[in-house]
């Protein structure tokens, strides 16, 4: 018999992921899907601790506002790219649609800064899962709480 793999080195969940093997997020997976918008705002990365799912996030300048803070659009599209991760916490990729987000932004975050996404599947029901979250600087400062409502399908259309 075999031991079991360390938890760092076991996917967060069974799915579409790869592990990254290299560089600063060695150890960390990446959704092995195509998403053109997260591809082009991200890139986000999961991988599952002793607490959970947590998402990572580091945002480089083309994720700033006018104001040179990350964009609220940045941080939504993590926050809706960590909802699905969170939704798959039960065990399997989840797929489907978001129907509702909602989202506090509760301070700013700037460019270069880790930020990570931690949260609760509240319910996952055969349709609809609820999950919510938040996004912290990897010192702790809250950045988001968002939580959401996810339409499943059972099979990416």
């Amino acid at each position: 018999m075999t031991a079991p793999l360390p938890l760092a080195d076991q996917p967060p969940f069974a799915g579409n992921l790869r592990q990254i093997v290299e560089g600063e997020w060695t150890g960390w997976w990446k959704w092995n899907g195509t998403d053109p918008f997260e591809d082009a705002t991200g890139p986000y990365y999961v991988r599952r601790d002793e607490q959970g799912i947590v998402c990572g996030f580091r945002p480089g300048p083309n994720n700033r506002n006018g104001h040179g803070m990350i964009h609220g659009g940045s941080l939504m599209t993590f926050a809706d790219f960590s909802l699905f991760m969170i939704a798959g916490s039960g065990g399997t990729e989840m797929h489907g649609v978001t129907v509702t987000m909602n989202c506090e932004f509760v301070g700013p975050a700037q460019a270069g800064e880790l930020l990570l996404a931690r949260g609760d599947l509240v319910r996952g029901g055969r349709s609809l899962v609820f999950a919510r979250g938040t996004i912290t600087t990897e010192s702790g400062v809250s950045v988001l709480a968002f939580s959401g409502t996810l339409k499943r399908f059972s099979e990416r259309g």
